[in-house]
């Protein structure tokens, strides 16, 4: 409890009151005393995050979440060691991150006793939404109402205070306007939308409130917790409102918290910014765990569009292996879109305009930002990632191949990896979804009635069987793979600028060299002298002559 103490202190100085400090205290040695489960102390190689909603999966009469576990157990029991739920409490907009109830299950998905049944299944993530909560929650209506208690819960601002630093991820106002009970209008912080209103972390009343929230998903079995956009936590006017110290004291305070209640516990930062800035959410090993690898989507989907490994293999190459105890958290794809300002600094910003224009031209949605100087920049690609990969008029085998290289890419990476629903399904575009929803992100977030999905991913749609069986087979395969532990290094060498190429060595110096040719053409290469196993195909290769690899090959192989 001395760290806890002294971090809040750092955060509060003495406006934190000796009974608030009482009550965290209370709260925090209740929850230490009922948690009594045992978690994973670390990762391994083994360890592979399934994310889904909760509601990815309906059939009639039935809670989703029941639905969605007997759907795991059928399918993936054996594939994912973990499952992510991405937000499954009530809402009221951007499919669920405006939370009316922090500490209530969605009635469509069921309830806390389904939560915990699935949990029997599997280790459970945990969305912690913690700089918004929706326009509609009691909070807010009783801010709303003047009632007392709520009063410092959320950030007044006068509209004309100078707000121009303030970093903007959306192109919607940052202050939107609201009536009190008594007729007034109060100008209220919203960096997201006017459903999403930020949370005044500056009062020691929503620390306490977002403490027991923090406890609520330790003590409802949430293994890995994500800090949804986390970055924005706390706000100065005349700053950037965005990684300000006293966010990062916020996270080193979750973290003490969850390290003394349920050690084992992993915090996820989710800040989709360019890597220095990600990365920073490492601290000196005393905040997050893990941080998600923002630029791998973008990256890797460029190459894969160009043809070229070349900025690829130069970011791998300067990747630092993060300290002891924390590693990345590796996705190509998950409920929002591809971002985009992870490639600022590693790629001109006319190539970056360039793959958005080409990803629309295919389909895709791109979504803006506004920035300080009052114009607009693309934020993310909203997309499939199977879609983003290729062209509308390409073949189902081509489609495959691609997307089956990502993913190889992504498995090979060091850190944990994670796969999103709509990538194991082999989903295209719901175009229809965007055009019902109104949102670009629905694109990527479309629902399935379980009678719908399960025959097409067993045989009756050829592109979904492919991927679906695909995947599974070659995560099996990296689960049995020691050099793929998220801990060990990856070593970068240079074949060709098509191909990206590096070492993956366990601890008994068992090596692993891992090839992925990203162009549509065949490309021979020179391998280091030796004699190799695929660990894929079984193929034997021998080093130090030619070896081609044909266009969108794959190679994990045993030295």
């Amino acid at each position: 409890m001395e760290t806890i103490k002294k971090i809040l202190t750092s955060i509060y100085g003495n406006t934190l009151q000796q009974h608030y400090f009482a009550e965290l205290s209370d709260l925090i040695l209740t929850a230490k005393a009922a948690i009594t489960r045992s978690r994973k102390l670390h990762w391994d190689e083994e360890d592979i995050v399934l994310i889904t909603y909760a509601d990815q999966f309906s059939e009639d009469n039935r809670p989703t979440l029941e639905t969605f576990t007997g759907f795991y157990n059928r399918w993936l029991k054996n594939t994912f060691s973990l499952v992510h739920l991405l937000p499954f409490y009530p809402y009221s907009s951007d499919d669920g991150f405006s939370v009316i109830d922090y500490h209530q299950v969605n009635p469509v998905a069921g309830d806390w006793q389904h939560v915990a049944e699935l949990n029997r299944s599997t280790r459970l993530m945990f969305d912690y939404v913690c700089n918004h909560i929706s326009a509609q929650s009691s909070w807010f209506q009783g801010y709303l109402a003047q009632q007392p208690e709520y009063d410092d819960h959320f950030i007044e601002m006068d509209p004309e205070t100078d707000l121009h630093q303030v970093t903007r991820p959306r192109t919607s106002p940052l202050l939107t306007p609201f009536m009190l009970a008594n007729g007034d209008t109060r100008y209220i912080w919203t960096t997201f939308s006017a459903d999403q209103i930020d949370l005044n972390f500056a009062s020691p009343a929503v620390l306490k409130r977002m403490v027991d929230v923090l406890l609520t998903y330790l003590a409802r079995g949430g293994d890995y917790i994500r800090l949804d956009a986390v970055g924005y936590m706390w706000k100065e006017p005349g700053t950037s409102c965005i990684h300000l110290e006293k966010t990062h004291l916020l996270v080193k305070l979750f973290r003490a918290i969850a390290d003394f209640v349920a050690p084992g516990t992993v915090l996820i930062t989710e800040t989709n910014v360019p890597h220095r800035d990600n990365i920073s959410y490492f601290g000196q090993g005393d905040e997050a765990q893990m941080v998600y690898q923002f630029p791998l989507p973008p990256l890797v989907l460029h190459a894969i569009h160009r043809g070229e490994a070349g900025t690829l293999s130069r970011w791998a190459a300067s990747l630092e292996t993060p300290a002891a105890g924390c590693t990345f958290f590796n996705f190509l794809s998950s409920h929002d879109g591809i971002g985009l300002n992870p490639l600022r600094g590693l790629l001109p910003e006319e190539e970056i305009l360039a793959l958005a224009q080409a990803m629309e031209n295919q389909g895709a949605r791109v979504s803006y930002k506004n920035n300080p100087d009052g114009s607009a920049s693309p934020y993310e690609i909203n997309v499939t990632y199977l879609d983003a990969l290729n062209k509308q008029d390409d073949d189902d085998a081509l489609r495959v191949r691609r997307f089956m290289l990502a993913h190889a890419i992504l498995l090979a990476f060091p850190g944990v990896p994670a796969i999103y629903i709509q990538s194991l399904l082999g989903s295209r575009n719901d175009d229809e979804g965007v055009m019902l929803s109104g949102h670009n992100r629905a694109i990527n977030r479309q629902k399935y009635p379980l009678s719908d999905i399960e025959p097409q991913i067993s045989g009756g749609n050829t592109l979904r069987t492919d991927i679906f069986v695909g995947l599974r087979h070659l995560i099996a395969l990296r689960k049995t793979l020691p050099a793929f532990h998220p801990d060990y290094a990856m070593q970068v060498i240079t074949l060709d600028s098509a191909v990206l190429a590096f070492r993956r060595t366990d601890k008994n110096n068992h090596t692993l060299l891992c090839l992925f040719n990203v162009s549509d053409r065949p490309i021979t290469v020179t391998l280091p002298e030796n004699n190799y196993l695929d660990a894929i195909s079984g193929q034997e290769i021998t080093g130090d002559h030619a070896f081609t690899l044909q266009p969108y090959a794959y190679y994990w192989l045993h030295s």
